[in-house]
């Protein structure tokens, strides 16, 4: 059986929602206080089902949704990975937050300014406050992403359906 472009993007798009209500969830659940790595990979989720959204409504296109799915996914699985770097080692880690602004802290102020319920900062980037199997929500995300990039990259390079 062979999958649709339409289905792949489309359920690229679902996984993405699936995983941004999710992570809500969990932090409304366990009273989780989002940091700026946090709020920037539930911004590429978003940009995840949009991408996935757009690849599944014009399927034609398929190639450069694929890549900007890609695109998006591998930024997903650095964030998280700088995410669970911090954690693993926050003595030797600066904390997001203090000293001049990075490109992320700047996107993430500013999300945070237009929807402030989805996007601001309340938490500290080390903290390692919820753990399932022995790894954190940024280790989760971190696989997830890795997932999704993988779906992007066979989205990206496999043949057409006719």
């Amino acid at each position: 059986m062979r999958i649709s472009d339409r289905g792949i993007f489309g359920g690229l798009a679902a996984v993405s929602l699936g995983l941004l209500a999710g992570g809500l969830a969990l932090g409304e659940a366990f009273r989780l206080q989002p940091c700026y790595w946090c709020n920037f990979q539930r911004f590429l989720y978003m940009v995840l089902a949009c991408v996935g959204l757009a690849g599944a409504l014009l399927p034609r296109w398929r190639r450069p949704w694929a890549l900007l799915a890609a695109l998006a996914a591998l930024g997903g699985v650095l964030a998280a990975g700088e995410q669970s770097w911090m954690q693993y080692a926050p003595q030797n880690a600066v904390e997001c937050g203090f000293g001049d602004p990075t490109l992320v802290e700047r996107l993430v102020d500013w999300l945070g300014s237009v929807w402030p319920s989805m996007f601001m900062v309340t938490g500290l980037c080390k903290d390692k406050d919820w753990v399932f199997l022995g790894l954190s929500l940024a280790n989760w995300s971190g696989v997830c992403f890795c997932v999704l990039f993988g779906v992007s990259l066979w989205a990206l390079f496999r043949r057409p359906v006719r």
